[in-house]
C-alpha cells in the first residue's frame, strides 16, 4: 500500500498539465523544453518524463525509469527512518508512603529502562487526603533521581499535576572510555635514543 501512496504523490507523462518543464538528470541539458518535446526525448530513451517539483515555475521533471525512481524513493526513506531514534518513555509509580523494598525494587527497573535507552517518567499518585503528603512525594522523586545520577540527568524536577507529582529523566550518554596511550618499552639490543646536542642527559 505504501508504494501506491507513492505513485499518487507524482505526475508522469500525460498526466503532467504544464505546458513547457524544466528538465534536470544526467546526460540532458538541463534547460525548460516544451511540454511535447520533453514527453518525446523521454519516449526515445524507453523512459518515463517525472514531475518532481510540481511548485517550480515551470515544473521541475526527470527522465527516468518510474518504478526506479519509486525504489530510490522508498529506500530513502527507509534509511531515514533507520536514523530516527525512537524514545520511548516508561512510567514508575509511587504511592506516597511507598516503602523501602518496593522502593528498590522500582529504582532497579528504572535502572534498567534508562540502560536501554528509554526516558523514565516516575510519579507519586495521592489518592484523596494523601495530597497533604505531598512534600514525602516531592522528597521520595528527588531521592530516586539521586539514585539514578550515574544513569541518568533530570528533565523535570517534582512537579504537581492535579493528583499526580510528576518527575522526568533522560538517559546520560555513555562515554567511550580513552585508551591511555602506551609507551614502547625498550627491547633488548635496542639503544634508548641519545638526547639530541644541547639537551641535559
Amino acid at each position: 500500500m505504501k508504494n501506491d501512496t507513492l505513485k499518487g504523490q507524482y505526475r508522469i507523462n500525460e498526466q503532467i498539465r504544464a505546458k513547457e518543464v524544466r528538465i534536470v538528470g544526467d546526460e540532458i541539458e538541463p534547460k525548460v523544453y516544451p511540454i511535447f518535446q520533453a514527453l518525446k526525448m523521454a519516449e526515445e530513451k524507453e523512459l518515463d518524463l517525472v514531475e518532481i517539483s510540481p511548485n517550480a515555475q515551470p515544473p521541475v521533471c526527470r527522465i527516468i525509469d518510474y518504478s526506479k525512481f519509486l525504489y530510490q524513493l522508498k529506500k530513502r526513506q527507509k534509511e531515514q527512518k533507520a536514523k530516527q531514534v525512537k524514545v520511548n518513555v516508561k512510567e514508575i509509580r509511587f504511592g506516597p508512603q511507598t516503602d523501602d523494598h518496593d522502593y528498590n525494587f522500582k529504582l532497579k527497573h528504572a535502572r534498567g529502562f534508562l540502560e536501554d535507552g528509554d526516558k523514565v517518567k516516575a510519579y507519586v499518585f495521592f489518592k484523596g487526603r494523601s495530597i497533604l503528603f505531598k512534600e514525602q512525594g516531592e522528597v521520595l522523586l528527588l531521592r530516586f533521581a539521586n539514585d539514578l545520577e550515574d544513569f541518568a540527568k533530570v528533565d523535570q524536577m517534582p512537579v504537581l499535576e492535579g493528583k499526580r507529582m510528576t518527575i522526568q529523566l533522560s538517559p546520560k550518554k555513555k562515554e567511550m572510555p580513552k585508551k591511555p596511550a602506551a609507551s614502547k618499552p625498550v627491547t633488548q639490543g635496542q639503544k634508548a635514543e641519545k638526547p639530541e646536542a644541547g639537551e641535559e642527559e
